[in-house]
């Protein structure tokens, strides 16, 4: 059984990105980053890409990833610190879903897996 599984599958999925991107879009460091975006197709894109990473099925996330965030890493800025920023909100949006603390270990460490993908290195 995968993580996706384990933790309730597409409905805690779609909770924890409703509950990141509050957390971002409330964060004056990363607030820039979402400017004239459509957020609901953003959360489309991040609850399938949680949802591939959670099923173990992320095959092709670096380059994807990579793809996704270069505008972001050229024209904005994102740096190490951002995607920091990120994953501490990402981890405290797990807790708050009461995500058992050996997934949210789990969950971790891909998303920290991807951090150079992110970053365009």
């Amino acid at each position: 059984m995968s993580i996706y599984e384990k933790i309730g599958g597409e409905p805690a999925v779609s909770a924890a990105v409703d509950l990141l991107y509050k957390k971002m879009l409330a964060d004056p460091f990363l607030m820039p980053f979402f400017d004239g975006v459509a957020m609901s197709d953003l959360h489309r894109k991040q609850a399938w890409f949680l949802t591939t990473l959670l099923k173990g099925e992320s095959v092709g996330a670096d380059s994807y990833m990579r793809m996704s965030h270069r505008r972001l890493v050229d024209r904005k800025g994102l740096s190490d610190e951002h995607f920091d920023a990120v994953a501490v909100h990402l981890e405290d949006s797990l807790r708050e879903l009461d995500v058992p603390e050996s997934f949210i270990a789990d969950i971790m460490s891909a998303a920290a897996s991807l951090k150079d993908a992110v970053l365009d290195r």
